[in-house]
């Protein structure tokens, strides 16, 4: 039996149809309680509405009830005899489009939807740009309420052909269109009897067996130290491990390491677990290894295979998504936090900022929310920086006002 996990959200503008979509997946493959459903029916008997809607399963806020619309990432979690699944359902309102990146970042797959009647928009654009920008490795496109245009297939072919072109210059190809009314729950669970001139799978078929891609860095390792371990105890008070998670490649016992960004080298004495000891570790595992020789190790630094030492740097260029209300203070001093360690930083210039509609580059001053921009940044303290694209846990960052303590930014190192 199939039992891997596949983590994906739902995205796309407002009134697209993302909640009741999910909703529909838990209803059709019977992964609702009946307490569950219960409740949503006598809210929408409440409402005045003919039929149960599904959308209350995952808007959960009480503010999101009242406007219905979705504002936070609702999580749902369910299963089929071929796979396990963890939904988000992402906000579609412009203002909240930093969810959707939080949500997209440990993604294997994103449901963009559509409304048939409207096409593609601005936000199905914002969204998947971001959605490339942080390597989702399979999109789907769902076109929604292909009820309200007579399920017609001129209007179908017409939006994906416009929305594979848009895709192709973000160098997207691999894209699933799938015609569905969420409502009725054609080409959602069941099949449905209006869609016939469509003959690739419905959408839960397609989710239950598309190859994941985990996306995980198995030839570099990389381990940032999140805690020197010294045990006050009589029985260990020689111990001195370093603990962590491996975040990409394998170590062994024996292997040689270089300490970043100090450069000491050293030898993996032990890898140390709850269970035991093992002679290897892999991502993405977390453990604590011990040395041979006495180093001096803290929080933040990096230990990875000499043979294979990555970039360290002070000064780098991003991909950044400004998530904050306030704009971007080129004057002002910001807090990074890369991977375990946090330092301070600058932005000693913008490059340029991309229009999500046509993506071209613009010259920028200034960042406000929801811009997308590339930058380039001073910190204090020398980062261990990979690619983003060859390794999205050392490849990005996020971005602290140090007055709030609020996130701001999302950066991917290119």
């Amino acid at each position: 039996m199939n039992t891997q996990l596949l983590r994906f959200i739902t995205a796309g503008s407002v009134d697209d149809g993302k909640s009741t979509l999910i909703g529909r997946l838990l209803h059709d493959s019977k992964s609702i309680f009946e307490d569950q459903l219960s409740a949503i029916s006598k809210t929408s008997e409440k409402r005045g509405m003919a039929a149960v809607d599904l959308s209350l399963l995952t808007d959960g806020l009480q503010a999101e009830r009242e406007q219905g619309i979705t504002i936070d990432v609702a999580y749902r979690y369910f299963a089929t005899p071929r796979r396990k699944f963890i939904i988000g359902d992402t906000p579609g309102h412009e203002q909240y489009t930093r969810n959707m990146v939080t949500a997209a970042s440990t993604a294997n797959l994103v449901v963009i939807l559509i409304d048939a009647r409207k096409g593609v928009l601005t936000q199905t654009r914002r969204h998947t740009f971001l959605a490339s920008l942080v390597g989702v490795p399979h999109i789907v496109l769902a076109v929604n309420k292909m009820d309200m245009v007579e399920y017609s297939e001129d209007i179908f072919n017409a939006i994906v052909a416009e929305y594979r072109a848009f895709a192709a210059q973000l160098d997207i190809h691999n894209v699933t269109c799938i015609p569905m009314s969420a409502l009725n729950g054609d080409m959602v669970v069941e099949r449905g009897d209006k869609l016939n001139w469509y003959q690739g799978e419905a959408l839960l078929e397609m989710l239950e067996t598309v190859v994941i891609d985990y996306d995980v860095n198995t030839e570099d390792f990389r381990f940032p130290v999140q805690w020197v371990c010294r045990p006050q105890t009589q029985e260990y008070h020689d111990f001195r491990g370093y603990m962590g998670r491996v975040e990409s490649g394998e170590i062994s016992v024996g292997d040689e390491i270089t300490i970043l960004p100090s450069g000491r080298t050293n030898r993996v004495k032990e890898i140390v677990t709850y269970d035991g000891k093992l002679q290897t570790a892999y991502a993405p595992q977390s453990v604590t290894l011990t040395l041979q020789d006495e180093t001096d190790i803290s929080r933040g630094d990096m230990f990875v295979k000499s043979a294979n030492l990555p970039r360290v740097a002070k000064e780098f260029e991003a991909m950044l998504c400004w998530l904050a209300e306030t704009p971007l203070d080129l004057n002002r001093k910001y807090i990074i936090k890369h991977t375990t360690r946090v330092v301070k930083c600058l932005f000693s210039r913008l490059e340029y900022r991309v229009d999500v509609n046509t993506l071209a580059h613009h010259a920028a001053t200034m960042l406000n929310m929801n811009d997308i921009a590339r930058v380039s940044l001073k910190v204090q303290q020398p980062l261990v920086l990979d690619h983003y694209s060859k390794n999205r846990f050392t490849g990005s960052f996020i971005v602290i006002d140090e007055a709030s303590n609020n996130t701001v930014a999302a950066g991917m190192i290119v």
